[in-house]
C-alpha cells in the first residue's frame, strides 16, 4: 500500500502546483474514518482507497480528483457524511465524491428499476464532469484486480458481468483501452473459466514454440523502417484472453485457425511519418485485403487515431500492424484522461466523448421506463462504428446495421422525426436500407411527417429508438383521449337527466383520477366501465338507465373519424373492414378497440370482449381490402388485373400466388381502396376482363 508522502511525491511529480495540504487532508481523512474495516482479502480496507488513487496518479490526474479517489467510499462505508466531505474538502470534492458513491450503487442490484435509477443519477453527474467516470473506472478495476480474494463464486460472477457489461464499455467509450483490456481479462476469466485457461495454455505453448518470435518480428520492422529513414519504437504483444475467444466465437473458428494472435505497433513522431511507415510495411510484406483501416482520417468517436492493416509475415504468419504518433498512443492507451488539463480549472474534453456523453443524456430524457433505460444505454456503449457523411461532408458516426432514420436522428431529432425517405449515394433509397462505411446519406423530409411506429423494427441506435417510443407513446396518449370522449359523450347521453356544472369535476374526487385526460384515456382502455363512470357523474344514474355492469346499453353508434388506425384502434386484419362497412368494435380491457366487419366470423369467438356499435364517419380515410383473384394461365394476364388496379387508383400493398394448375393462377391480392364503393367499382372491372375469371372479397 502506498505510503501518506508516497502518494504525495507522486502527485507533485508530475504536479508541482498540487495542492500538498488537500492530499494530506484527504489521506488522514479516510484512514480515520475506515478505521479497522477489512476487506475480503485481509488486507486494511484504506488500503484499496489508496491503491485507487495510486492507480490514477500514473494517469497524472488533478489534486481534487485524487482527493476523490482517497475519499470515494468514505460516505457509503463509514458514518462520514456528504456535509462533512464539503465542509473539509470544498464543494467540488464534494460533489465528485456523490457521483462516485451515486454510481457504486449500481452494484449489487438486481432489479431493473433500482439499477436504472442509479445508472441514470450517474449518467447525469458523468455528463457535468467526466472524472466521476475515471475515479469510478480506478475503482472498479482495482476492485477485480482484488476479486479473487471473495469466497462466494455467485459474487465474482456478478461483479465480473457487472464489469463486461457497464464498465468495460465505458472504459473503451472514453478511449482508456488498457483499463478496458485488463477489466475484460479478469471478468472473463471469471465468467468463463475453462476458456480462460484453454487459451492461456495455448499462448504458452505458442511462446515456447516460438522463442523470441515476437522480438523478432518486431526488429525486423525496426529495421525495415529504419533502412527508410524513420526511427520507430516498436511493441509487440500478444491479444489478450477476452480478444482471442471473441475473435473465435465471432468467426467460428479454433485457435489454431485464429491467425493474427499477434499485434505489434508502431511509433513514430508524425502524422506524415505515419503513412510513410505503412507504406513501407505494405511494399515489404503482403497486405491482407480488407483489413486496413484509417482511424487518422476519421478517428472513432472516442477519439481513437491510428493506422491499422494486416500483412502476412515472412515467419508465414499474418500480424496486425497499428502505427500512431507518441500522442495518438499516449491517447490510444488512457483516452480521455491522457489529455486532462486541469490547471486552469477546466478539462480538455474531446468533442467526440462529449457528443456520445449527451447522447446518453438524450436518452435519459427520451426512456419512459427502466427497461429502455438499459436497452439504449448499452447500444450507445457496445455497438462498433460506421462512418457516413452528411451532403455537406459533415462526418456522422453510427453503430454498425444503422440506417437512414438512425442517421437523421443522429444529425437532429427533428430531422428523424419528418424523415420520410433517403438519398445514400444519389440514389432514392428505402428508410429500412442498412447503411455501409463511406455512405453520403441525404434525408428527405416532410413537415407533414411523423415518427412511424414501424421504424422501431429497423432503427438500433438507442436515441432512434428513444425518440420514437416517447412519439409513439405521446400519440397514443392523445389517440386514446380522443376516444375516450367519443365513449364519455355517449355514456353522458344515457343518463336521464341534465348534469350540472361541476359533475365532472365530482366524478374525478369520486374514481380518484388526477385529471379530465386521465378519466378519458382509462374509458378508452375500459380501465374503468360504463356504470361506474355514470354513478361517479351522478350518483344512482346508472341503475336509473337500466345499466348492467356487465352488458351496458348503449343508444348511438360512436365515431372512428379523426383517430388513427393502429392507434386508438385496429382494423381487423381477419375481415380487413373498409368505409362503407357496417362495424363492430370489440373492447378488451388495456387495448386498442378491435373494428370487425359486422358479418366477421371471428365475431363469435369474442366472449371475451364488450361489443361496441360504431361508425366511420363523414369522410372517413380509406382502408385495406383482400381480394382473391383467378386469372387465366397466360402470358400478360398477371398485367392485366395490375393494369386495372393502377387505372382504378388502387395500391398495391401485397401479392402472392396461392395456388397453380394448367389452366389458372390463384393470387392473393391486398391493396388501398378509399371506401366500399371504390372496391366494388374495382370487382366488377376485374370481372368484366377476360383474362380474368373470377374475383372475389376475401
Amino acid at each position: 500500500m502506498l505510503r501518506q508522502y508516497e502518494l504525495v511525491d507522486r502527485v507533485l511529480a508530475y504536479d508541482p502546483d498540487a495542492d500538498e495540504a488537500l492530499l494530506n487532508r484527504a489521506y488522514v481523512f479516510s484512514l480515520q474514518a475506515h478505521g479497522s474495516q477489512k476487506r475480503a482479502s485481509g488486507d486494511p480496507y484504506f488500503s484499496h482507497p489508496i491503491e485507487v488513487a495510486g492507480i490514477l496518479t500514473d494517469l497524472q490526474l488533478d489534486d481534487e480528483t485524487i482527493a476523490t479517489a482517497i475519499l470515494h467510499d468514505t460516505i457509503e462505508d463509514t458514518v462520514a457524511t456528504a456535509e462533512q466531505i464539503e465542509k473539509i474538502f470544498g464543494a467540488s470534492v464534494a460533489r465528485l465524491v456523490d457521483g462516485v458513491t451515486k454510481l457504486s450503487k449500481i452494484e449489487a442490484q438486481t432489479e431493473n428499476e433500482r439499477a436504472a435509477e442509479n445508472l441514470r443519477k450517474f449518467l447525469l453527474a458523468m455528463s457535468s464532469d467526466i472524472r466521476v467516470l475515471l475515479v469510478k473506472l480506478a475503482d472498479r478495476l482495482h476492485n477485480m484486480r482484488t476479486l479473487h480474494h471473495i469466497p462466494s463464486e455467485a459474487k465474482r460472477r456478478r461483479i465480473a458481468k457487472e464489469t463486461m457489461d457497464i464498465y468495460a464499455p465505458l472504459a473503451e467509450r472514453i478511449g482508456m483501452y488498457e483499463f478496458m483490456r485488463e477489466m475484460q481479462t479478469l471478468a472473463f476469466q471469471q465468467l468463463e473459466p475453462d476458456a480462460y485457461d484453454s487459451i492461456t495454455k495455448r499462448l504458452d505453448q505458442l511462446r515456447e514454440g516460438g522463442g523470441d518470435l515476437i522480438s523478432r518480428i518486431g526488429s525486423g520492422i525496426r529495421l525495415q523502417l529504419g533502412r527508410n529513414g524513420i526511427q520507430a519504437e516498436i511493441m509487440g504483444r500478444e491479444k489478450h484472453p477476452y480478444s482471442i475467444w471473441k475473435k473465435m466465437a465471432e468467426r467460428h473458428i479454433s485457435f489454431e485457425q485464429l491467425s493474427d494472435v499477434m499485434a505489434f505497433r508502431v511509433i513514430v513522431k508524425t502524422v506524415d511519418e505515419c503513412y510513410r511507415a505503412l507504406g513501407i510495411v505494405h511494399q515489404r510484406w503482403p497486405m491482407v485485403p480488407g483489413r486496413f483501416k484509417d482511424y487518422i482520417s476519421t478517428p472513432k468517436r472516442n477519439g481513437y487515431r491510428s493506422l491499422h492493416t494486416s500483412v502476412i509475415h515472412s515467419e508465414k504468419m499474418r500480424i496486425e500492424i497499428q502505427i500512431r504518433t507518441e500522442d495518438m498512443h499516449a491517447e490510444a492507451e488512457y483516452g480521455l484522461a491522457a489529455h486532462w488539463a486541469y490547471k486552469l480549472g477546466q478539462p480538455a474534453r474531446s468533442e467526440g466523448n462529449s457528443g456520445w456523453i449527451r447522447d446518453l443524456v438524450d436518452i435519459l430524457e427520451h426512456a419512459d421506463n427502466p427497461e429502455e433505460l438499459l436497452e439504449h444505454t448499452r447500444m450507445a456503449m457496445y455497438q462498433d462504428r460506421i462512418f457516413a457523411f452528411s451532403p455537406t461532408g459533415e462526418l456522422i458516426q453510427l453503430p454498425k446495421g444503422s440506417t437512414p432514420i438512425d442517421f437523421a436522428y443522429a444529425v437532429h431529432t427533428d430531422l428523424g422525426d419528418q424523415a420520410v425517405g433517403a438519398k445514400v449515394n444519389g440514389r432514392v433509397v428505402p428508410l429500412r436500407t442498412p447503411l455501409e462505411n463511406g455512405d453520403q446519406v441525404q434525408i428527405l423530409r416532410s413537415k407533414a411527417q411523423e415518427p412511424q411506429p414501424e421504424w422501431l423494427s429497423y432503427a438500433i441506435t438507442g436515441k432512434a429508438r428513444s425518440s420514437i417510443r416517447r412519439f409513439v407513446r405521446h400519440k397514443e396518449r392523445e389517440e386514446m383521449v380522443a376516444l375516450g370522449r367519443k365513449f364519455y359523450k355517449e355514456i353522458v347521453g344515457r343518463i336521464p337527466a341534465q348534469l350540472g356544472p361541476d359533475a365532472i369535476r365530482n366524478a374525478l374526487k369520486r374514481l380518484k383520477v388526477p385529471d379530465e385526460e386521465t378519466l378519458m384515456e382509462a374509458i378508452a382502455r375500459k380501465l374503468v366501465d360504463d356504470a361506474t363512470v355514470m354513478d361517479a357523474l351522478m350518483p344512482g344514474s346508472a341503475e336509473k338507465a337500466g345499466v348492467k355492469r356487465e352488458v351496458p346499453h348503449q343508444r348511438e353508434a360512436i365515431s372512428i373519424k379523426g383517430l388513427t388506425p393502429g392507434v386508438a384502434f385496429q382494423l381487423a386484419p381477419c375481415c380487413n373492414p373498409v368505409p362503407g362497412d357496417r362495424i363492430v368494435g370489440l373492447r378488451r380491457e388495456d387495448q386498442p378497440v378491435e373494428v370487425h366487419m359486422i358479418e366477421c366470423p371471428k365475431l363469435a369467438d369474442s366472449q371475451d370482449a364488450d361489443w361496441v356499435d360504431l361508425a366511420w364517419g363523414d369522410k372517413a380515410d380509406g382502408g385495406t381490402a383482400k381480394l382473391r383473384v383467378i386469372v387465366k394461365n397466360e402470358p400478360g394476364s398477371l398485367g392485366v388485373m395490375a393494369g386495372i388496379l393502377g387505372a382504378h387508383k388502387a395500391n398495391i400493398v401485397n401479392l402472392s400466388l396461392s395456388h397453380r394448375d394448367r389452366s389458372f393462377h390463384t393470387n392473393d391480392v391486398t391493396i388501398e381502396v378509399h371506401d366500399v364503393q371504390h372496391l366494388m367499382k374495382i370487382l366488377a372491372a376485374l370481372r368484366a376482363a377476360d383474362a380474368i375469371s373470377a374475383a372475389e372479397r376475401v
